[in-house]
């Protein structure tokens, strides 16, 4: 699966459902590069950088994670460049990197994971890293004629999400925030999801890129949303 040209500025690799690999996303600025989340695992990150050198583009400078979860950050100690994430997402992967020492836990998590059982056959080693930036509010990063503002929100999906927003080119990067909460049976917090609602629509966006589908226009993701909030 190759690399995805959004605009002159943003490219994507897709989503690859068959390891619930997500949607990795590359954004030039002209003094730095920023890619949004680090993949499910070291050959994941692989596979982005080779498609990014076939279209002649650089590594990325910068990494940012919009939430803990193992298909967005087992791929972050083979970045390039620095990682940025929210202090909670550090907190969730320091406790998970303690779980991982115990082998018994590693074994039941591929037994109700098919999807990681797929990406870490053979014995693959799993290597859960922090950030080397944490942050608590937000982040504002000029990348050179492009602003990332990277912030903290409310969110069903998990208690550390991260939306970065593109005001140059109206888009806004939403990971999985929209989903349900998988760690607590697949709950979707009703007044969770209108909160995020709400920030979807003061932002000045016309493109949203969540992680597990194509882009969606602003207002195609609020009527779903909105049809599934009541």
């Amino acid at each position: 699966m190759g690399l995805i040209k959004f605009n002159n500025r943003i490219f994507y690799l897709p989503h690859e459902p068959n390891t619930d690999r997500p949607l990795l996303t590359y954004i030039k600025g002209d003094e730095f590069s920023l890619a949004i989340d680090a993949g499910n695992s070291a050959d994941h990150v692989d596979d982005f950088y080779k498609a990014l050198e076939s279209e002649s583009l650089k590594k990325p400078d910068l990494t940012v994670i919009t939430h803990w979860h193992w298909d967005h950050t087992f791929g972050m100690h083979n970045i390039n460049g620095l990682s940025i994430a929210h202090k909670k997402t550090n907190e969730f992967l320091k406790e998970e990197k303690n779980r991982l020492r115990d082998s018994s836990y590693l074994d039941n998590l591929k037994k109700e994971n098919i999807y990681l059982a797929r990406e870490y056959a053979n014995n693959k080693d799993i290597i859960v890293t922090l950030s080397d930036i944490e942050f608590e509010d937000e982040l504002v990063i000029n990348l050179g004629g492009l602003r990332a503002e990277i912030f903290h929100t409310q969110a069903p999906h998990s208690e550390d999400t991260v939306l970065v927003y593109i005001h140059e080119e109206k888009i806004l990067f939403l990971g999985d925030s929209t989903s349900e909460d998988f760690f607590n049976n697949n709950y979707m917090d009703i007044d969770k999801l209108n909160s995020l609602i709400d920030t979807i629509e003061k932002i000045d966006c016309k493109t949203c890129i969540l992680g597990h589908t194509e882009p969606l226009s602003k207002n195609d993701l609020l009527n779903y949303l909105k049809s599934i909030s009541v």
